[in-house]
């Protein structure tokens, strides 16, 4: 099975990181959740979720992964200005594992340099960054491009979580 990285900061939305995780989990692949810090307790906006990071950024290799997940809210925001996470975010990319990223997830994408000629949704009031880093903006449930998987907002779990399952399968 495989081995999958939540990139995680406080103020994710919470069923953007607690649907796609039981799910992947469930389907019986390991789950790390990879933060700024390890052991760090980070708290959902909701306040319906919590998580402690399984380990730091920069203690993790991309070739340890077989895809990464980026939940949206204001996680990736408080993510997106560290070059570790920048760093792994394109080593993934460049060996054309899966990144799905939901809401505000694409933030990494963009702050990463991935976004230019790549076809993407988003948290629809994010279009224009989007657009601005280079990519076209699809206003639909789940887009997949190529290795990337983006989806808008909580409405469109399930069709986020069954893409990212296939290109698991």
């Amino acid at each position: 099975m495989s081995k999958v990285a939540f990139l995680l900061a406080n103020q994710f939305e919470d069923s953007e990181m607690q649907v796609p995780y039981d799910e992947i989990k469930k389907a019986g692949h390991q789950v790390e959740v990879i933060g700024l810090k390890a052991g760090e307790t980070l708290k959902g906006k909701q306040g319906k979720a919590e998580y402690t990071t399984d380990k730091a950024v920069s203690e993790v290799k991309a070739e340890d992964y077989d895809a990464v997940v980026i939940p949206g809210g204001s996680s990736p925001e408080n993510l997106r200005l560290d070059r570790g996470v920048l760093d792994f975010v394109k080593k993934v990319n460049e060996a054309k594992k899966p990144i799905a990223a939901i809401c505000h997830g694409p933030q990494i994408l963009i702050s990463a340099g991935l976004a230019k000629g790549r076809t993407l949704t988003s948290y629809p009031p994010l279009q224009d960054d989007v657009v601005n880093a280079g990519a076209k903006f699809e206003d639909k449930e789940v887009v997949v491009d190529d290795n990337f998987i983006s989806s808008r907002t909580p409405k469109d779990e399930p069709a986020f979580v069954r893409e990212i399952l296939k290109k698991l399968a």
